[in-house]
């Protein structure tokens, strides 16, 4: 798969990771004896289609479509797991939480599953699920026209001119579709029933406690779980974490990408002007110095001029060179695409070819659920005027970005936004977490993760790696930062103090 595959619907948000094109499972009846505290019993089976790890099995859990009335109405989560086989002992269930939001749980284990029960010489069960409106799980719908379920509509970028009456727009059409059509189960797209619903899945599993290996937006969700269930969990991977600040919370994430942006291009930049064998034809400029003028030169031509693209009705304006960049830089095997397009955009005479992200619209249901989690965590500000200034000055600032982190989004307009804070991430608590943070990481870059390192305070530790990119743990890479995970996860080895690896 290849990275701008993995990055597609996180991309649309405001910092978090890396999510999946779902993969669509048929998944085994969730009906069973009642568990701990009530919970059913989860049902196993084999899954549909068969696919990933041998051994693999899937079920369904039914969790409360609003938990003050958790004998109401259910909705229901797809689950995965991948037994423990040996050969050290069994220690308990791990999950592996995704990114997003939007991403799956499931298609997480399907890839990775096997090579972090290896990893970890098979001491946990390998359990994933798809969150509420993710995959195989209740999905919600807005019904948003086509026109506004593109990367580049849903992402607020702002016009050539800087203007964002087009987005303010754009924002209120959209907010005002999920308001009328989304209904119960939109408005349940929230990150406290995520973290509530891994407490119902670990019931459900007959597990005392929990391990988790999470990612980007899933750091946050597993620090809000530990939040609440500090009694419930075992050994924590917080991988790529976002600002947890709770007045600011995900509008902060989208924020802080203009940092992540430019902590990570100069990468970009050496590689562009020294591309690897294999990729000399790929050669932007003699020095990593003059990429990056060279970049946003054709980011502002494109703005004057758009050229067409052969996989798209959508032109490449600037605009799309702008998140086609965003997207490369999540992982260095994304720099040859973006490369070879900087060049086809160049030539007068070239065949321009969209990032598949950006050449069609996502699916109205993955829409929604990248849309409704934000909004419906914390309200923003619905200043128009605001985020006007706040735009102009980001753009000053950002180049590479635009504007776009600080523009307008469907959330100034949300209908049923909270009208309290999100809960505040502490240090209260056991002290179990291991953070695992990339220096240069566009989408929680590592001043955010600072801010979840002093919040969790005496709880965590923190690895940070050289390695540029976002999401920093490769099960059976081997790289010293994987290692100083597999270590923690298998004998409960952490830093006595915060460390750094070269990688």
């Amino acid at each position: 798969m290849t990275t701008y595959a993995r990055t597609r619907t996180a991309l649309l948000l405001a910092a978090v990771t890396a999510a999946s094109a779902l993969t669509a499972v048929a998944f085994a009846p969730a009906a069973g004896a009642a568990g701990a505290g009530g919970t059913p019993a989860l049902v196993w089976g084999p899954c549909e289609p068969a696919g990933g790890p041998a051994g693999r099995e899937c079920a369904r859990l039914p969790v409360p479509l609003d938990y003050s009335d958790p004998s109401g109405p259910q909705v229901t989560l797809a689950v995965t797991r991948l037994r423990a086989q040996g050969p050290a002992p069994r220690r308990g269930t791990l999950l592996a939480v995704p990114g997003g939001p939007g991403g799956s749980g499931v298609q997480r284990v399907t890839e990775r599953g096997e090579a972090l029960r290896s990893e970890t010489e098979g001491r946990y069960d390998i359990v994933g699920f798809d969150p509420r409106g993710v995959g195989g799980s209740t999905k919600g719908s807005c019904s948003l026209a086509e026109e506004d379920r593109y990367m580049l509509t849903l992402r607020s970028w702002p016009a050539p001119d800087g203007g964002i009456d087009e987005n303010a727009t754009r924002s209120r059409r959209v907010a005002a579709a999920c308001a009328r059509n989304g209904g119960p189960v939109v408005r349940g797209f929230t990150s406290e029933n995520q973290a509530r619903d891994m407490d119902r899945l670990r019931r459900a599993l007959g597990e005392r406690k929990v391990s988790v290996w999470a990612t980007s937006y899933g750091a946050y969700t597993t620090a809000l779980y530990a939040q609440h269930f500090p009694r419930r969990t075992d050994r924590l991977v917080l991988d790529s974490s976002g600002d947890p600040d709770p007045d600011r919370l995900a509008r902060g994430w989208l924020a802080n990408m203009a940092r992540g942006a430019e902590d990570r291009f100069p990468d970009f930049a050496a590689w562009a002007a020294d591309p690897p064998a294999g990729h000399r034809g790929l050669r932007l400029a003699e020095r990593p110095e003059d990429v990056r003028p060279l970049v946003t030169d054709l980011a502002a031509r494109l703005d004057r001029a758009p050229r067409r693209a052969v996989n798209s009705d959508l032109p490449l304006n600037g605009n799309a060179l702008r998140q086609a960049l965003q997207s490369a830089l999540y992982g260095d095997g994304a720099f040859a695409g973006f490369a070879a397009l900087v060049k086809e955009a160049a030539d007068p005479d070239g065949s321009p070819v969209l990032p598949p992200e950006l050449a069609g619209p996502l699916p109205d249901t993955d829409a929604a659920v990248t849309i409704a989690v934000i909004c419906n965590d914390v309200r923003w500000p619905a200043s128009v005027e605001g985020y006007r200034s706040a735009v102009a000055a980001d753009r000053a600032a950002h180049p590479l970005t635009a504007g776009m982190p600080a523009n307008i989004t469907p959330c100034a307009f949300w209908k049923d936004a909270p009208t309290g804070r999100a809960t505040r991430i502490t240090g209260e608590g056991p002290s179990n977490i291991l953070m695992i943070q990339s220096l240069r990481d566009p989408a929680t870059p590592y001043t955010g993760a600072l801010k979840m390192r002093a919040a969790l305070g005496d709880k965590a530790r923190m690895v940070t790696t050289g390695r540029g990119g976002h999401g920093v743990y490769v099960p059976g890479r081997g790289a010293c930062s994987d290692r100083a995970v597999a270590a923690f996860l298998n004998d409960g080895q952490r830093p006595a103090h915060d460390t750094h690896c070269a990688d």
